[in-house]
């Protein structure tokens, strides 16, 4: 099995897009009085925004389709977002786009900024431009720049609101601001060298992406096969008559919860505090698959043992209420003093009937079975059962094979986790790679050669 998972890896160093920049500086630069910039190349020149940009104001065109400007992808069709359609029925007052026109909304400061390629219409919150009367220039160009860390820092200076993270830059605000214009000539160069460049960079981000995805099927698969069929090859398997776990080896038992664990119950409901108290784990704080200590919150201090939510190491917790964390389990690997809230339930036997991680690995990968089995509330809150919980049928092999099974589903975890870790660092790298390289390469710190275009 870890052949196969090991087969997964990322492929050798020479696909990687991250790597030493081989443009060089231009020749010639004059100085600049510019927030980021102290220097541009000769022939750019720095010019108020109001010198460049015009506000496109264009009512009235509610047939259009409707366009939404996003963080990371920039203006897209709103049918596009995986989201409910949040605009208003009245689209009187919504904005016209056309190809070519820059658009940003208020949360520019985010990266809400884009090109467009689509006519359309935006949320009258948003900023619609277009090249100013006789001004030429690529749109895509500024495009580029307007997404930089570099533009957006320049942009707080000159956003104002109630809002943290939903401040708007006003247009009269905008065209105050000043922007990098290189000659035409060298404004489509660069983003024919951007466009080709980003793309090879997307593309290698979509395969780490594609490659994590795999490796999280695989674990999932692997673990699967482990807890219905163990480690013993070509095992005799029998019917179960469960609709979640058709089939087990034959040696294996069905037993009810409440026959191998003494103690399946709700934590406690705390008393708060801010701070100096006993830290309080809730559905939150390990609901992603580990413990988030800046979600925790704590209970007033007082004898540990007078809380029925009271932890110990190997307990099982599963989230007991919906929110759409409803089944996730955990375990809890810590020691000291914690206690769980009435939202989690816990799973713990004194006799130690059971390997507490076997438990868990089968609840974690039929987390949906809660849900859909054992959920049920007399309000809109669904909530686990904890009859039903108690008496659902799980199977389990020898204690020897669950440790043998436990260690093995461990060894593939720590390989995959690994191979995951390093395809996270490399998307994060080609990701400041690409920051990077658009910075220097719209400010002029780096020449794009004219040949990127077919010129000498």
């Amino acid at each position: 099995m870890l052949e196969n998972i090991k087969s997964q890896k990322s492929s050798k160093s020479n696909e990687s897009v991250v790597q030493t920049m081989s443009l060089q500086a231009y020749k010639k630069y004059q100085p600049v009085e510019y927030d980021y910039i102290s220097q541009l190349p000769e022939d750019w020149q720095l010019l108020p925004n109001i010198a460049i940009f015009q506000e496109r104001i264009e009512r009235g065109h509610e047939d259009k389709e409707l366009l939404s400007v996003t963080i990371g992808r920039g203006v897209i069709k709103q049918s596009e977002l995986d989201k409910k359609d949040s605009s208003t029925l009245d689209k009187s007052k919504y904005l016209l786009v056309y190809p070519g026109d820059l658009v940003y909304s208020m949360r520019f400061r985010q990266g809400a900024s884009g090109y467009s390629v689509y006519k359309g219409i935006v949320s009258p919150a948003c900023t619609v431009l277009k090249p100013k009367k006789g001004v030429e220039l690529n749109p895509r160009f500024f495009y580029y720049m307007f997404r930089t860390g570099f533009y957006k820092n320049y942009v707080e200076r000159f956003a104002y609101g109630i809002a943290d993270g939903q401040i708007p830059l006003r247009y009269v605000d905008f065209k105050r601001m000043y922007s990098i214009v290189p000659p035409l000539e060298t404004q489509n160069n660069i983003v024919a060298y951007l466009d080709r460049k980003t793309q090879q960079i997307q593309e290698f981000i979509a395969k780490k992406e594609r490659l994590i995805e795999l490796l999280e099927e695989r674990r999932k698969s692997e673990i699967q096969k482990l807890i219905t069929k163990g480690t013993v090859p070509n095992v005799e398997l029998i019917n179960t008559n469960i609709k979640w776990f058709s089939t087990m080896p034959k040696h294996w038992v069905l037993k009810k919860l409440k026959h191998f664990a003494n103690h399946v119950q709700r934590g406690s409901s705390p008393d708060y505090v801010i701070e100096n108290g006993i830290p309080v784990v809730s559905q939150a704080v390990f609901s992603a698959g580990f413990i988030d200590e800046s979600k925790f919150k704590f209970q007033k201090k007082q004898k540990i043992e007078s809380f029925k939510g009271q932890l110990f190491n190997n307990d099982v917790l599963v989230a007991s209420t919906g929110g759409g964390v409803l089944g996730k389990s955990f375990l809890f690997e810590l020691h000291g003093d914690y206690i769980a809230d009435g939202h989690v339930t816990l799973i713990r036997d004194s006799k130690k009937r059971f390997v507490p991680a076997f438990l868990n690995f089968i609840l974690s990968i039929n987390f949906n079975l809660i849900e859909g089995y054992l959920g049920q509330g007399s309000t809109n809150q669904t909530e686990l059962q904890r009859e039903w919980f108690r008496n659902m049928l799980f199977p389990f092999p020898p204690i020897e094979e669950q440790e043998e099974i436990v260690n093995t589903i461990r060894k593939i975890n720590d390989e995959i986790d690994r191979i995951i870790s390093k395809a996270q660092t490399e998307i994060e790298k080609a990701k400041e790679y690409q920051e990077s390289l658009i910075t220097q390469v719209v400010t002029g710190q780096l020449k794009v050669p004219m040949s990127e275009l077919g010129l000498k």
